[in-house]
């Protein structure tokens, strides 16, 4: 029953990543993207414990995944992307009263929900 809950679980909070995701992707504009924030950051956490769950409860499948050389060196390269991702983001920094604006009209936005 668990795996149950937890792939239907990761499979709807996949859906609402994904589509708020494309949404704040597609409509570039920043109040958008903070309107959409809840939503987003709701499922996204959803999504990790979800995630936890399928990869605890089925842990020997991956690792048996993994044994595939092939598959290890995409893992590998996907891990890269990723780190190399976050470290672009973390040195583009947003100017200090900018992020200081940014941040009171989120705080604002969230608190009007």
């Amino acid at each position: 029953m668990m795996r149950k809950i937890a792939a239907v679980t990761l499979a709807v909070s996949f859906v609402a990543m994904a589509t708020s995701g494309l949404m704040m992707f597609v409509v570039e504009r920043p109040s958008f993207t903070i309107q959409m924030h809840p939503v987003h950051k709701t499922f996204g956490i959803l999504m990790v414990a979800a995630a936890i769950a399928h990869l605890s409860l089925n842990f020997r499948s991956l690792l048996a995944h993994l044994k595939t050389r092939s598959v290890a060196v995409y893992g590998g390269v996907l891990a890269a992307l990723l780190v190399a991702a976050y470290g672009v983001a973390i040195h583009k920094t947003v100017p200090p009263e900018l992020a200081r604006q940014m941040d009171a009209a989120a705080a604002q936005a969230e608190a009007d929900d």
